[in-house]
This record gives C-alpha cells, structure tokens and sequence, in this order.
C-alpha cells in the first residue's frame, strides 16, 4: 500500500506562511479597538494609515486583510521591541496614531 504524502493546499497553509502575524488575534484587535473607541479623533488616522501601510494587493491573499508587508512589520518590530517576535503593544500603537495625528502628516 503506497502512502500518498499531501501537500498543504492555500486553505492548510499556518498562520505564519499566509503572512499573518502570529500575535494578530481577537484579542489583540479587541484591546486596540477598545483603546480606539476612547479616542474618536484617532478613528480617521487609523483607517488612513490601515491603508497607507498595507502591502500591495493585499486583497488578492490570505489573510485578505490590509495588513503591512511581512518584511516591513519585522523590521518595524525588531526596532522598536529588539525582536520581530515580539507583539505590539496595543498602547503603544494608539500612541504612535496620536503622534501621526499631532504631526498632521502622512506618517
């Protein structure tokens, strides 16, 4: 009997292989979007920068979400945390928001 070895389709593939962060889970976004509900001036600069910071086609892969390039949020990670394993911290991600907002810029 011959064992025939399955490849992992598009729908098998991990979390990490598809590009998604491996710290990007419900509950990651509730805190951000509960530190956000507080903060209704912010609510605009995060859609625009949502947008601005997505990769390129990113509605043409999975995840299907308007999520940064693989390499540029491990190097933004490695920067500011000295990892790119390391999960942002919802906080600091609303400061960085309220900073692109005072700067009133495209950050």
């Amino acid at each position: 009997m011959h064992l025939l070895r399955r490849t992992a389709g598009p729908d098998q593939r991990s979390d990490r292989q598809r590009g998604k962060p491996p710290w990007l889970t419900v509950g990651w976004l509730g805190r951000v979007v509960v530190l956000l509900a507080r903060r209704p001036a912010l609510w605009s600069v995060a859609v625009r920068q949502l947008f601005q910071l997505a990769a390129r086609d990113w509605w043409r892969r999975a995840p299907f979400l308007p999520l940064p390039a693989p390499d540029y949020l491990r190097f933004r990670l490695q920067t500011m945390y000295g990892g790119s394993d390391h999960a942002p911290e919802p906080q600091d991600l609303v400061r960085w928001l309220a900073w692109c907002r005072s700067q009133k810029a495209n950050c």
